[in-house]
């Protein structure tokens, strides 16, 4: 029968083997590895996987053309319809609140996860519009005003400063909406390099922010805007998270990448589900929402 102390030795044994070494953390200024995952569950204890093909569909919701979406912290589901109206839907598609903006506009980012406020952004009137839990407007902002070029992207980070993608100038902003100025810069023309970017999609998590280049991966910055590491996930548009891992689609699966124990695991979509349809992916603790041309599906993990 085993000691105690034998049970510590043989746990503390296995958990520095599972854990890389500080050796395969790639720099600031290289790309990060990714290791392959040794079985189909995840490495983070709080989000189990599913096993494969063991997805239950709950709803299909029918609405054409939808575009931005997100989900929040308590599993609400946030829409952008083809009229750019705003909706608000239960976990499980039920709807909750409607918000219709005084002016047509085109929402290229629609962002749920602060705890204090939505984030809009127009990418063709160059706005952020900010909305409380009830899609009631808190404020509203012309950043024309106040950067120079022109912003492709942008995310909004939990102390209720907004990272801006100026893709003019080729620099990640940092702006505050309350003094309505420009807090830092970070200039991106070394970073990338002699490639020609092609930024879709920016994100604050974790205290880290991700930037995704669909020519040549996501750019990862921690929270004060100092670049950290590039993962070599070419050809996203999106990507999307939950617990611990970095979730993308590629190849008509969807990938876990962990964000800090750097390995990668593939679950297949469901079979019912057609991978060149879904323009965006997005998961909570329980269900997964896969966003196409013509509505939402929704899955219970």
């Amino acid at each position: 029968m085993l000691t105690l102390n034998s049970q510590l030795l043989t746990f503390n044994s296995v958990a520095q083997a599972t854990v890389p070494s500080a050796a395969s953390v790639a720099p600031a200024a290289g790309v990060a590895p990714v290791e392959a995952a040794p079985g189909p569950k995840t490495l983070n204890p709080n989000t189990p996987a599913s096993a494969s093909g063991a997805w239950t569909l709950v709803k299909s919701l029918v609405l054409p053309g939808a575009s931005a979406a997100s989900v929040d912290r308590r599993g609400a589901l946030y829409l952008a319809d083809k009229d750019n109206n705003l909706r608000q839907l239960t976990t499980a598609g039920q709807p909750l609140n409607t918000y219709s903006p005084a002016q047509p506009g085109h929402v290229a980012v629609l962002e749920a996860w602060n705890q204090n406020s939505v984030l809009v952004f127009y990418d063709d009137r160059q706005q952020v519009l900010l909305l409380d839990r009830f899609l009631a407007p808190l404020s509203e902002i012309r950043l024309a005003d106040y950067v120079e070029g022109t912003v492709r992207t942008a995310t909004l980070a939990p102390d209720g400063l907004l990272w801006l993608l100026d893709e003019s100038n080729l620099v990640l902003r940092e702006f505050d909406p309350q003094a309505l100025r420009l807090v830092q810069n970070t200039p991106l023309d070394l970073i990338i390099g002699r490639s020609r970017p092609d930024f879709r999609f920016l994100r604050q998590y974790q205290n880290n922010i991700y930037l995704v280049d669909r020519t040549s991966g996501v750019f990862v910055f921690d929270n004060l805007g100092n670049y950290r590491k590039k993962l070599p996930f070419p050809g996203l548009d999106f990507v999307t998270f939950r617990g611990d891992e970095l979730a993308y689609l590629s190849g008509g699966q969807l990938h876990f990448f962990h964000l800090y124990n750097l390995t990668e695991r593939t679950q297949p979509l469901p079979a019912d589900l057609d991978a060149t349809t879904v323009r965006q992916v997005l998961l909570s603790d329980q269900y997964a929402y896969f966003v196409t041309a013509k509505g939402v599906q929704i899955y219970q993990l």
